[in-house]
């Protein structure tokens, strides 16, 4: 995720995002130059032809365009923000896991403690590496050696497999009496969140905007960037190549930024900042459950 100042225009506008998006573009914008310049040499100096200015009837589509791009920008931004605040809450949920547990379990329980201080991040870690593309059982710590492998190696949900042994901790802990029915209790909730949190990323995840509207959103911009050449060349001449590239460049980059935040999980500049909570999280369960 991009951090930045939004006090500093000058630094925004040239910031080095922007050349990303006009290096993502630049075959379109290739194309497009080549084939607005075609139009325009064939017209002015070739076959004369004599279009009649459409811009009338682009600047009436340019509104429903406009309209169909907002509704696709606040879709994909609603996703984004989603997927923040289920991270937020995963934030609160571990901290208020890690404070029950802390004041539950006694003192001098070194074993329980150091085993909630590992496994709550690992559930961390391996739901932000699930949502990518799968958990690498290497980033997570071995609580238990060969035994926590083995219950993991060629599971298909490793979230849930961490979450359950959780469970499992606490069960053995309520049956030994360490803890009460209401700390039982209490702890069920803390840890239920969990499996809701994960659910409702998943959810955003492996549900993309339909794609009937994306199919119709990419058809709309190509057929109305590919006749914006009709409606300038007679007015503007040759103007009317950098004056297509704009266009083609705003309208194409609003689309492949909404494309970006709408699975906002992964490694892209501007998906959340999961890599960074999950260190914090880690930092925090950690600090909570082993202080003493």
């Amino acid at each position: 995720m991009v951090k930045y100042d939004p006090k500093t225009w000058f630094a925004l506008i040239f910031h080095a995002y922007s050349r990303q998006v006009m290096k993502t573009l630049m075959p379109a914008l290739a194309f497009m130059t080549f084939y607005t310049g075609l139009i325009a040499y064939l017209d002015l100096d070739y076959f004369k032809w004599d279009f009649k200015s459409t811009t009338q009837v682009h600047s009436l589509l340019g509104i429903v365009l406009g309209l169909f791009l907002v509704f696709r920008v606040n879709s994909a931004y609603d996703r984004w923000w989603e997927g923040r605040k289920l991270w937020g809450s995963l934030v609160n949920n571990t901290r208020n896991l890690a404070l029950k547990l802390g004041g539950f379990l006694p003192q001098d329980d070194k074993e329980s403690r150091n085993y909630f201080a590992q496994m709550i991040p690992n559930f961390v870690v391996a739901m932000k590496e699930y949502l990518r593309k799968g958990v690498n059982l290497e980033d997570l710590d071995m609580v238990g050696g060969e035994e926590f492998l083995k219950r993991l190696k060629g599971k298909d949900h490793i979230p849930n497999m961490i979450t359950l042994m959780i469970y499992e901790k606490v069960n053995a802990l309520y049956k030994k009496k360490i803890l009460t029915g209401d700390q039982f209790f209490v702890l069920d909730k803390e840890i239920k969140s969990f499996s809701d949190i994960l659910g409702g990323c998943e959810r955003i995840r492996n549900t993309p905007i339909p794609y009937s509207y994306s199919m119709y959103i990419k058809k709309f911009i190509f057929t109305y960037t590919i006749t914006l050449p009709f409606a300038f060349i007679n007015e503007y001449n040759y103007w009317t190549i950098p004056m297509v590239l704009l266009i083609f460049y705003i309208l194409v980059s609003v689309e492949i930024i909404a494309e970006e935040i709408e699975d906002p999980f992964g490694k892209d500049v501007n998906d959340l900042p999961t890599d960074e909570l999950s260190e914090k999280m880690k930092k925090n369960v950690r600090e909570i459950l082993m202080e003493a």
